[in-house]
């Protein structure tokens, strides 16, 4: 069986192109910003352009329907030395489920280790410490529709803690992936981080009140509390393409280009290419969030292995991105699929 599905792509593609005339940035209105850091080493290094692309575990991460075109076992982990210093890690297994569809599970965990902490009035530390962390927790199902076209959607639960504050909620990815032809060009899209508002509550945020400052004799250390305002979820909607073509035996490109329309800053678009040579050898590079209003990112680039050893393949990846004044990040990811 086969289908033509390109009419339900089509309004992902013009409501993201279209709305690059309107671009307005809300960079900051937004919990949950560690679900939109990219776990995988090899899409990093082609920009971040992947939501055509399903060629590892991790591509699920960009686009749900990646999970209909994977037919083995496979996990993938990732780690990261974020900026500033933040720590990163990713991990993600797919289990292929035969006619029911295939089942997908991730984690997040991101940690900014130990900071002093400071006040006003002791400006060199208080003795204390304290941190930040975030936990992400994914769950996806996904199916091939007919040859071409493949679904998928992602439950994802968030927690996120600073100090002794935290605030917790659901969110929810919907992809899909369309082959035009076997070996030629691919069409994807997404949705990501659908869900819940949520805000912060804790002890950090008990207070002592005074009703009035102004008088003297009343009491001046009422209970109190801070009551923090709800924020929506990064949600991202993603449309791309990417083409492989094989021009030697042992040669082969792959193009790629994505547009992205955030809930929270001004539309982009990113470009990435990937050379690989005896299925073994890769070389990448890319140029992430073209367009995006004050953006401190741009040039990408990495490479990667692959070995196939008595039917387990492994896949080592590496990619460096520029952060402007930020610097870079680096990103290493292993996987490997049976």
């Amino acid at each position: 069986m086969k289908t033509k599905p390109f009419p339900l792509l089509l309004p992902f593609i013009i409501f993201c192109l279209s709305n690059f005339a309107f671009a307005q940035s809300k960079t900051g209105t937004t919990i949950g910003q560690v679900l939109l850091i990219e776990p995988s080493a090899r899409a990093t290094a082609m920009g971040n352009a992947s939501v055509a692309l399903y060629d590892e575990v991790a591509s699920v991460y960009y686009n749900p329907g990646a999970m209909g075109q994977l037919s083995e076992y496979g996990v993938h982990f990732t780690h990261s030395l974020w900026l500033a210093d933040i720590k990163y890690d990713y991990a993600a297994a797919f289990i292929p489920a035969g006619t029911f569809g295939n089942l997908f599970f991730s984690l997040t965990a991101l940690n900014s280790g130990e900071i002093t902490v400071r006040t006003v009035a002791q400006p060199l530390g208080t003795g204390e410490r304290y941190s930040v962390s975030n936990l992400a927790l994914g769950l996806g199902y996904g199916r091939a529709l007919s040859d071409r076209f493949s679904v998928g959607v992602q439950l994802t639960y968030l927690q996120e803690s600073i100090w002794h504050s935290s605030l917790s909620t659901f969110g929810l990815n919907v992809g899909t992936i369309y082959r035009v032809s076997e070996n030629g060009l691919r069409l994807g899209a997404s949705i990501s981080n659908f869900g819940l508002q949520a805000g912060y509550d804790g002890r950090d945020l008990r207070i002592q009140y005074d009703l009035d400052p102004r008088r003297f004799g009343d009491n001046s250390a009422l209970p109190g509390e801070v009551v923090t305002q709800d924020f929506s979820l990064p949600v991202l909607f993603r449309v791309g393409m990417s083409l492989p073509y094989k021009f030697h035996s042992n040669h082969q490109i792959l193009l790629a280009v994505d547009a992205f329309h955030p809930n929270d800053n001004t539309e982009s678009m990113s470009v990435g290419a990937e050379w690989s040579f005896l299925n073994a050898f890769a070389l990448r590079g890319g140029y992430q969030n073209l367009f995006l209003k004050d953006s401190e990112v741009g040039l990408t680039a990495g490479a990667g292995l692959h070995y196939d050893f008595q039917g387990f393949v492994f896949k080592f990846d590496y990619s460096w991105a520029d952060y402007g004044r930020l610097e870079n990040t680096q990103r290493f990811s292993l996987g490997l699929t049976f």
